[in-house]
Order: structure tokens, then sequence, then C-alpha cells
């Protein structure tokens, strides 16, 4: 009994301060706040803007203030999209493309637009059919790099104005409906059909070009030895000439005659049957030569 008047009795003196601290605690613990490094915290004062508490621990003014929104700063994926466009030639296309993005201003965030996924995806299906519709079926397949650059820097411009950074926007794929399929099959194969009509009337003409060069070759190279061949019967006939002057007439006799005696050899050592039939005066042709060597002697 005595403990029970004790803690009444306490409780009846310091019954004010006990409140008091019980509302101190109650202020401290509403008044900070602890904030992860994934997120940032809007704050709002009586239903407007206070501040954006950032990272780490944040003092706010208990009663006054509250934390109104909890905005994720992670990066962000759309689900992949996919919407019809209709290309500068008429052709039907499906194209699919993915965005990336993360929130940098949550402020804008909050107060500026209600979905962010559903606003950013309309804006890049308008910005997907405008760029396509200014290119050819062609110009898409082979220009894709350029036309994600181009999508998420108008995307970039617009989304600005959210707090949003798009860190990536890719365009996934281009899709065709069969018929625009086959025709372009068709169109492929007869390509390939001329590209190899083409690189066989080029492989025939650099054979034609190369017979050619090989004909001009050897008639150049038997027209030098012509000329040569030439040549060394001019010097011949000048040594020839020479000795005539020199030596007066029995020079030329003896050089007829050695050349008698040389055909008469070669046509000795030559195959075939072993009798010769030689003319009247042949071996008058080795007599005089013998003659004119001794005369020459």
């Amino acid at each position: 009994m005595d403990i029970e008047r004790m803690i009444s009795q306490f409780l009846g003196q310091n019954l004010v301060l006990l409140l008091l601290a019980v509302f101190i605690i109650i202020c401290i613990l509403a008044g900070v706040r602890i904030v992860p490094q994934s997120e940032k915290h809007v704050v709002e004062r009586f239903g407007r803007l206070r501040a954006v508490l950032g990272p780490g621990i944040n003092l706010i003014i208990p009663f006054l203030d509250r934390v109104a929104h909890k905005i994720s700063i992670l990066e962000r994926q759309l689900p992949t999209m996919s919407q019809d466009a209709i290309t500068l030639d008429n052709v039907l296309v499906q194209v699919e493309t993915s965005v990336f993005y993360r929130i940098i201003e949550p402020e804008k965030t909050v107060y500026r637009i209600r979905d962010v996924d559903a606003a950013i995806a309309t804006t890049v299906a308008g910005i997907v059919r405008s760029e396509i519709g200014k290119m050819e079926l062609d110009q898409v397949q082979s220009n894709r790099s350029t036309l994600t650059g181009t999508i998420k820097d108008q995307l970039f411009a617009i989304v600005d104005d959210w707090g949003i950074e798009v860190t990536r926007a890719e365009l996934l794929d281009v899709n065709l409906d069969q018929a625009t399929r086959s025709a372009m099959l068709q169109q492929l194969n007869a390509e390939r059909a001329r590209r190899a009509q083409v690189t066989e009337a080029e492989g025939k003409k650099r054979s034609v070009e190369l017979a050619a060069d090989a004909e001009l070759y050897a008639a150049e190279q038997t027209a030098k030895a012509r000329r040569i061949q030439a040549e060394a019967e001019a010097y011949a006939t000048q040594v020839v000439a020479v000795a005539i002057a020199e030596n007066g007439l029995e020079a030329a006799q003896y050089q007829v005659a050695l050349k008698q005696v040389e055909a008469l050899n070669a046509l000795g050592n030559g195959q075939g049957s072993n009798t010769i039939v030689l003319p009247a005066n042949a071996l008058e042709a080795f007599g005089d030569a013998f003659k004119m060597l001794r005369g020459a002697k």
C-alpha cells in the first residue's frame, strides 16, 4: 500500500513534467526524418511545398510539416512499348521501343504530372510515328541508331519539365506484316540474282582483258626478239662487209663456202634416214673452203 501511495503522490506532483517529456519525445520522433539513399521526400506545410529532403538525417517542424510524397530516384524501365507507324513510302510497320529514366527533381514530378509512365509512353509513341513518317522503309531499317538518337533527344527535351532524366531510349525492333515481308524477300532475291549476274559479267570481262594483255605481252616479246635478231644480223652483215672491204672477194667466198659446210654437217647429224642426197657441187664446197683457208694462211 505504501508503494502505491508513493507512486500516486509522485505522479500527482510530476504529471506535468511527465507529459512535457512525452511531448518532447514525440516532437523529436516527428521532427527527425531519415531518408534512404534511393529516395527523396517531398515535405508540405499546410498543403504547400516546403522542401525536398535528400538522403540522410533531416529535420522538419513537427505538426506543421509532413512528408507528403516518398519518391524513388532509382532508374526505372518502362514496359516494352509497341506502336504502329506508317513510313514515307506508305508501309505499315510495328515498332517496339524501350525507355529507361529516373526522377531527379521530385517536386516537378509530383506537382506537374499525374502518371509519369503513361505520359512517357504516349510521348514516345508520338515521336516514333512522327520520325518514321519522315523516312522510307529502307532508311528505317538501316538508320536505327540515328532514329534512336533522335527519339532520345526529343524525349529529353519534353520530359525535362517533369523533373525526369531519360537515360536510355532504344528502338528494339521494326516488324512488318507478312505481305510486306514476302515482297521484300522477292526484291532481295532479285537483287541477289542481279548482283550474281553482274559479278559473272565482270569476271568474263576481266578474263577477256587478261587474255588480251597476255597476247599483247607475247606480241611485244616476239617483236623484241625479232628486233634483237635483226640487230644481230645487221651486225653480222656489217662485220662481213668490213671483212670484204679489207680482204676482197675471197673473204666473201670463204664465208659462203663455210656456211655450206655447216649446213651439210647439220643435215648429216639430223635424225631420220641414213641416206642423204647431196647436190653435185656439195663436195666442191668443202674443197673450195679448204683452198680459201690455205690461201688465207
